[in-house]
């Protein structure tokens, strides 16, 4: 039988139909290769392409694996002044202050679950000094990192690459998650997604790998088929302010995920992302708790979700674990 199940820190709900999975295409996507030659690659060589020198590097110089430059197409753009806004009518705008960056790894193909365990930290670590860096900055107050993988994730080219917005905005999905983090901090005197994760961890059936400090697992409210979460154990508010041992441990656990879903999903696009608190006012989001999600492209948004907010997922997130933990 379905169930509409209520999320814990959004207070959304979702229709958990699992009967719905036996239709005839099942639950596998259709991948999609798409051919791009290493010479026409813009980050293979970054001095060909004018990308050189990089703002961080690792190691740094010629022989660097992991790199973060400038977007040369940013959706953002950084100026002395901060944003302003003003009325349009009766809407609001405000200009589009920010940066958008990008961390490249050298190699054209490997994503981060191909990675070597060094540069699979390396990746996290370039990250984590990037957000140190834009935290200074007074005109901006979140930063959102994001990794598309394959076509049917949005990415335009196949050469692995994160991306690294950031705004003078807090998001609105950002800012449900944080408003939901205190409400129930507020009231209960704990942080709600430490309480999920003991939860998850008592009832094993929903933990696809965990190490000593660190934890994946498919929430009870999953939105979409497979959608997993990842979270140091240690109780972190800030992406920034992680120590290096667990930000190891959330790397090769990434890693863990990512490859068990290429092995039991036939190698599906996906995109995974950050959720960080904010970068200013940091005593104010003591309550929350950082993690990332990852979202295999298995299902598609359609009229019932695009019409109520609702998401319909037609895989229970215990078989999802289960098929997941699969060597």
């Amino acid at each position: 039988m379905s169930e509409l199940r209520r999320d814990l820190v959004s207070g959304d709900w979702i229709i958990a139909a699992p009967d719905r999975a036996g239709r005839p295409h099942g639950f596998y996507a259709e991948k999609k290769k798409r051919n791009f030659p290493k010479k026409d690659c813009p980050f293979d060589d970054l001095e060909k392409s004018g990308e050189w020198p990089p703002i961080l590097s690792y190691p740094k110089g010629k022989n660097w694996k992991v790199a973060l430059i400038p977007n040369k197409y940013p959706a953002l753009t950084h100026h002395q002044a901060c944003t302003s806004t003003v009325a349009q009518g009766p809407y609001q705008v405000s200009s589009g202050i920010g940066h958008h960056d990008l961390v490249i790894t050298r190699d054209h193909r490997k994503n981060f679950g191909d990675l070597n365990r060094e540069e699979a930290l390396q990746v996290l670590l370039v990250l984590k000094k990037r957000y140190q860096i834009l935290a200074a900055d007074r005109c901006l107050l979140y930063t959102s990192s994001f990794f598309n993988w394959g076509p049917a994730a949005g990415a335009t080219l196949p050469h692995p690459h994160y991306q690294v917005l950031t705004l003078p905005i807090i998001p609105p999905d950002v800012a449900h998650s944080i408003g939901g983090s205190r409400e129930y901090y507020a009231k209960h005197k704990r942080c709600v997604h430490c309480v999920m994760m003991d939860y998850e961890r008592r009832k094993k059936t929903r933990i696809v790998y965990e190490d000593r400090n660190s934890i994946a697992f498919a929430p009870f409210v999953s939105r979409q088929p497979f959608e997993m979460r990842i979270f140091p154990k240690r109780h972190i508010s800030f992406f920034e302010h992680t120590p290096n041992p667990d930000m190891r441990s959330v790397a090769h656990t990434l890693q863990t995920v990512i490859r068990g879903m290429r092995r039991n999903l036939h190698d599906p696009d996906f995109n995974f992302f950050i959720h960080s608190a904010p970068l200013k006012n940091q005593q104010k989001y003591r309550h929350y708790h950082w993690h990332i999600e990852i979202f295999p492209k298995i299902s598609i948004r359609a009229g019932f979700e695009l019409s109520t907010g609702v998401e319909i997922n037609v895989v229970d997130p215990d078989r999802a674990a289960a098929i997941l933990r699969k060597k």
